[in-house]
């Protein structure tokens, strides 16, 4: 008896097969690192070291996986609406925007207590209205939504670049960036609120962003598992003709999603923007918004699988950059083969396990029968 792709135990499916993934891709990069001569042992545990060794490390990991969980989220999102938003990377940028024209317009007025929310609230208004834009096209014209979105993401680019160099840019300044905010429209670091609890820790650019990751992860939870709007988005992922016999507005439900996914990776802007930069710069986005897709991934498109694989490509970045500065023959181009290793088997060869693993449980099958005959006799 064949074991098809929706008879493998959950177990595998959420467990084994991302481990697998991820473990493959560390044995060819330990291949890679091997043949430029370091050692490949002490290479992963320089890599951990520099990710979760001393509080600093583990404060810049936990800041680069905030905005994973922030991109993760919104492709996990849109994922089960079975809609592939891979334009997390603009909608994050105009999420910034979002979030630096608030705090530009009112850090002088407003108290922090009113203008941060205000700012969180802008970074998911202008990150949905970026995504509803393709979601409408999509919906009412028939336009793929991968095109779109990719479109999207250079659209977004070049209007960040214009109003930078020639609208929001500090009086005086020679780099493209806004003046700095006042303290109101800045996050606090985390070091700083642990510093007044009587905690010493490392300083790094982890700020109160995190608990609004974790708030996202919590609503994205909710809304998927726990409301109608959230089985109407899967219901349409998993069947978009059945959803329309059951009287699922399809039209509706892709508007609602890529709102939805574009405002979680507005919430990116959040983390950059009002929590480590304090001013409006270019390429805040670094990414991140392409690195949700391979986090989704590997998280099967669950909040849960998604923090997990955000700490490990977290970890990638801040232990990555610590190899490279350890180990001169690992250079940062060697890191980014590295991540890259990782992001190829979570994504586009996520699925290589699983006839691995359908052979093996049918092995156990077949040969189930004999060993309780034998046990008889």
């Amino acid at each position: 008896m064949s074991v098809g792709r929706k008879s493998l135990p959950r177990w595998i499916e959420i467990g084994a097969i991302p481990v697998v993934n991820v473990a493959i891709a560390f044995l060819i990069a330990g291949l890679i690192v091997a043949s430029i001569g370091a050692n490949p042992l002490e290479a992963v545990r320089i890599l951990l070291y520099g990710a979760f060794g001393y509080p600093e490390a583990i404060g810049y990991t936990l800041y680069y996986a905030t905005n994973f969980i922030f991109a993760g989220l919104a492709v996990a999102l849109a994922f089960h609406a079975g809609l592939f938003n891979i334009g997390g990377e603009g909608q994050a940028y105009i999420g910034g925007l979002g979030v630096g024209l608030v705090l530009l317009a009112f850090d002088a007025t407003l108290p922090q207590l009113l203008l941060i929310p205000l700012a969180i609230i802008a970074a998911a208004a202008f990150g949905a209205a970026w995504a509803a834009l393709p979601a409408y096209l999509q919906a009412y014209r028939g336009s793929h939504i991968v095109i779109t979105t990719i479109m999207f993401n250079f659209i977004a680019s070049a209007i960040m670049v214009y109003l930078l160099v020639n609208v929001l840019i500090a009086p005086g300044s020679m780099t493209p960036e806004t003046r700095a905010f006042a303290a109101a429209g800045q996050l606090p670091f985390i070091h700083d609120l642990l510093a007044h609890a009587g905690i010493t820790m490392g300083r790094s650019p982890l700020n109160g962003a995190i608990f609004l990751a974790i708030a996202a992860c919590i609503f994205v939870w909710a809304l998927l598992w726990h409301t109608p709007w959230g089985f109407e988005l899967r219901a349409m992922g998993h069947n978009a003709q059945a959803a329309t016999y059951a009287g699922i507005n399809l039209r509706r439900v892709t508007l609602i999603a890529m709102c939805l996914s574009g405002a979680l990776a507005g919430f990116v802007g959040v983390n950059e923007i009002a929590g480590v930069h304090h001013r409006l710069i270019l390429n805040f986005t670094a990414g991140y918004g392409f690195g949700g897709i391979a986090v989704a991934l590997m998280g099967r498109n669950h909040p849960v699988g998604v923090v997990l694989a955000s700490l490990l490509f977290g970890a990638l970045y801040q232990g990555g950059a610590e190899l490279s500065f350890e180990i001169p023959a690992v250079t940062r181009e060697t890191v980014v083969v590295i991540q890259g290793l990782v992001i190829l088997f979570s994504g586009a060869l996520a699925n290589l396990p699983r006839s691995w693993f359908a052979g093996l449980i049918a092995l156990v099958r077949r040969n189930r029968p004999a060993a309780v005959a034998a046990g008889k006799t």
